[in-house]
């Protein structure tokens, strides 16, 4: 299993890229290949699927849509050439915010995605996902996030610092608690 791959985008095509790492080209299947820049560096999280007749790697820009990937591929009715083009058409926190809503009409606006599977999918992700950067061990941390944003803290340095945050507390001794952790 492979966790992710660094290399150098040489080739970019409708539903892949060539990412070349250490001289080899490696054939990547990408939600939305044009999201990426040839000739750059870039660092693509992997699922390696390996089958009786073949072996294929599927890659995404952050762990967040990995996840999501993930978690969709595990639903009954739905697999890898199914869950890729919905992460391309939608957003992670949209398509998580249709399964806890249980929004049948967004979810089959995917390609392959019927009734049947739509309602699969609710039922066995609904209440199961966190929205990308606004839950950290079960506690909401949305407003809090924007305030540090708001301030000038970069995303990575809030990431680290949430989980530290008491969730309990008011939004006020939450910020005057993440400041001191920031300044540490």
């Amino acid at each position: 299993m492979y966790g992710y791959i660094k290399g150098i985008v040489t080739e970019i095509e409708s539903t892949y890229i060539i990412l070349e790492n250490n001289g080899i080209g490696y054939l990547i299947y990408t939600a939305n290949p044009y999201s990426f820049k040839e000739n750059s560096e870039v660092k693509v999280y992997l699922y390696n699927q390996v089958r009786e007749d073949e072996n294929t790697l599927y890659g995404f820009l952050t762990k967040e849509e990995k996840e999501l990937f993930l978690k969709l591929i595990g639903v009954k009715g739905l697999g890898c050439k199914m869950a890729l083009p919905m992460l391309a058409t939608g957003s992670i926190n949209g398509i998580i915010d249709a399964i806890d809503r249980e929004n049948v009409l967004y979810l089959k606006k995917f390609p392959k995605i019927g009734d049947k599977v739509a309602r699969q999918i609710i039922l066995d992700l609904k209440g199961k996902l966190a929205k990308s950067d606004e839950v950290i061990n079960g506690a909401n941390y949305e407003e809090l996030t924007e305030v540090l944003k708001g301030l000038g803290y970069k995303t990575n340095d809030i990431k680290h610092v949430l989980p530290k945050v008491d969730a309990s507390k008011t939004i006020e001794e939450q910020i005057k608690e993440a400041l001191k952790l920031m300044l540490k």
